[in-house]
């Protein structure tokens, strides 16, 4: 049986707010099988609760929160990324801030402490999300496509017309079945232009903005002195994006994703057009190994070998 998963015990981080500059305590915790993911704005009296669900997701400007009651939860993208990557399925997430903290601008840091505090599988199935037939969502020339696919599948390609972009590789799939989140997605940076700093700035975002949390380009050059992680960073970053957007539907998604030009937007536009179609997917669950999937099987491996 694929089982859902907890931590064994909690963690805590300390970092900066990358819109609000603030400085972020974040701590996570177990959670009973069934709980899904939930913030908890701890700094509020009484505290928020704002589960991950598609239709809380607010301001996507330049990342994805959720919003109850003119409260935010703020940049949880990344951490997303990271739940969904490690099979994270139940979790409470404390954080005394408006936002998460960027940490390095990747998801290699939830990644570290979710290791750090330990999983464990729990005595429940877990739940899939399975898309039926294709669904799609279309604006100007950008576009976000979900198909039927027995496993995982994530295809992105971007277009920036800049010489430090454009160098690099601008399309790029990844395949669970083959590849691994850890080593192949999740060091991918977020990344900016110093153009735009200063508008951003005067907007109220990226005020914890920094060449420690993003990859910064002028107009011709990455100014960030270690250079890329990957090779296809940039694009790399917007499949970790889609990952954490697309896991706030609640569940893990079978599917093959593809997109041009996609960003929080259109991400959490394609859950709603999926979940608005009840024939479009269903939830599943594997008793029986036979029954699983081989990309399921290998996306989800014992927890002794998965995180290879």
């Amino acid at each position: 049986m694929i089982r859902q998963r907890t931590l064994k015990t909690v963690v805590k981080a300390t970092g900066v707010g990358l819109h609000g500059g603030r400085k972020v305590t974040l701590t996570l915790r177990p959670a009973a099988p069934e709980t899904g993911i939930v913030f908890h704005r701890v700094d509020l009296d009484p505290p928020l609760t704002l589960p991950a669900d598609p239709y809380s997701v607010c301001d996507t400007r330049m990342c994805s929160g959720l919003e109850k009651g003119g409260q935010k939860v703020g940049t949880v993208e990344h951490l997303m990324s990271a739940l969904a990557g490690l099979g994270i399925d139940n979790l409470h997430v404390d954080v005394d801030a408006p936002e998460i903290p960027i940490l390095d601008g990747s998801s290699a840091p939830f990644v570290f402490l979710l290791q750090s505090a330990g999983i464990e599988e729990q005595k429940a199935a877990k739940k899939f999300l399975r898309v039926k037939k294709a669904v799609e969502y279309v604006e100007g020339d950008k576009w976000v496509r979900l198909e039927p696919y027995d496993g995982f599948r994530l295809a992105f390609s971007i277009v920036f017309n800049h010489p430090a972009i454009d160098n690099t590789s601008t399309r790029v799939e990844v395949d669970f079945a083959r590849h691994s989140y850890v080593r192949d997605v999740a060091r991918a940076r977020t990344f900016g232009f110093m153009q735009d700093v200063e508008f951003m700035q005067a907007n109220g975002l990226a005020l914890g903005g920094s060449l420690e949390n993003a990859i910064v380009m002028d107009e011709y050059r990455v100014l960030n002195a270690e250079g890329l992680r990957y090779a296809d960073e940039f694009v790399k970053h917007k499949v970790l994006d889609a990952i954490g957007d697309l896991y706030l539907c609640g569940h893990p998604l079978l599917a093959s994703y593809s997109a041009h030009k996609a960003g929080h937007a259109l991400n959490n536009q394609i859950l709603r057009v999926l979940l608005e179609d009840k024939e479009a997917w269903e939830l599943v669950s594997f008793d029986q190994e036979a029954a699983t999937p081989p990309a399921v099987s290998h996306q989800f491996a014992p927890l002794a070998a998965a995180f290879a």
